[in-house]
């Protein structure tokens, strides 16, 4: 059977996916990124290798995507790399096909994607506050002792949610800890919160964007039913979470990859045996010009594979597959 591999490596999550030549998911991890994706990418493979192992699966095209795309490319041997939108974009018009908006959310920064027949005509991204992410989410289920998984269930139970204020990560959890002295409940305050972050989301991220349906909400937060009742609410329209919401940039990656390799026949796939090779990052300053770039380096056994960080390119080296 012909299997493809997708990777997004983000800040918070490294996601790995394995489709078949039709695009169905055989294979789904989801791993914490703990600040080392190498190591991360390296356990994923690992696991990745032992989920298909017997079941005759030839990995033919592998695909990296997220914000260490370029470096998770080089470990694995990519066949393409490509940013966030176009992996959740593709990912999301093939499990939905006729999406027009995509609503992402991560555990570091969220994204909003307008599609029209297929094609993406706009985007932003906010990563500048962490306000309505899925680590602001994290810390204030830990702050009120409240399991993650129980959060959003939480917001569904209020009667009547308290406004919250969400331009700000800091100035909401203030105003959290306020509500709570005067006495609100739990459940109308984490609805309140669900409001809030939505509200910023489409005041920030989604301003002056035309919001159509279908709605597909992906990307970690969208696990919180709290937050998509939020959406709905606000946007009158329903909003779709797909079966795998959390690992759609992956799904996106693999996909992208079938499509670079299909004519070709051949995959620069480094094979499995990469999960077990010692890895080196390093970087110097250029001195070539004012800029002073910040070149990393990957390396093997002293032997760079690939280099990167420059703006003129003037370091940049293609890695090196076989």
């Amino acid at each position: 059977m012909l299997g493809y591999l997708g990777v997004d490596v983000g800040s918070v999550s490294t996601n790995l996916v394995v489709i078949d030549d039709q695009g169905k998911v055989l294979v789904d991890l989801y791993l914490r990124t703990r600040g080392q994706p190498i190591q991360v990418v390296q356990e994923g493979l690992r696991q990745v290798e032992k989920a298909i192992k017997g079941k005759n699966i030839e990995i033919c095209g592998v695909g990296t995507t997220g914000s260490a795309r370029t470096l998770s490319g080089v470990i694995v041997g990519a066949d393409t790399v490509k940013n966030e939108i176009t992996a959740h974009a593709v990912a999301a018009s093939h499990i939905l096909p006729g999406v027009q908006t995509v609503l992402e959310i991560g555990g570091q920064d969220s994204k909003i994607i307008l599609l029209r027949d297929g094609v993406v005509v706009d985007f932003a991204m906010n990563t500048v506050c962490a306000a309505g992410t899925g680590s602001f989410l994290d810390h204030q289920a830990s702050r009120l002792n409240i399991p993650i998984e129980e959060f959003g269930a939480l917001a569904l139970e209020s009667t009547s949610p308290v406004r919250i204020a969400g331009r700000c990560s800091v100035f909401a959890e203030s105003d959290m800890v306020h509500k709570q002295q005067m006495g609100h409940s739990l459940p109308d305050i984490i609805a309140g919160l669900c409001d809030a972050l939505v509200r910023n989301y489409l005041n920030n991220v989604g301003k002056g964007k035309e919001i159509l349906p279908p709605v597909v909400f992906q990307g970690g937060v969208a696990a919180n039913v709290g937050i998509r009742a939020a959406f709905e609410k606000a946007l009158g329209l329903e909003v779709i979470v797909p079966e795998y919401y959390s690992v759609m940039g992956a799904i996106g990656a693999a996909l992208l990859a079938k499509a670079a390799t299909k004519d070709k026949g051949n995959t620069k796939f480094r094979g499995f045996v990469v999960s077990e090779l010692d890895y080196q990052a390093s970087s110097f300053e250029c001195q070539g010009c004012p800029n002073c770039c910040e070149i990393v380096n990957i390396s093997v056994d002293g032997e760079i594979l690939a280099r990167w960080g420059g703006r003129c390119g003037k370091w940049d080296t293609l890695p090196k597959t076989g």
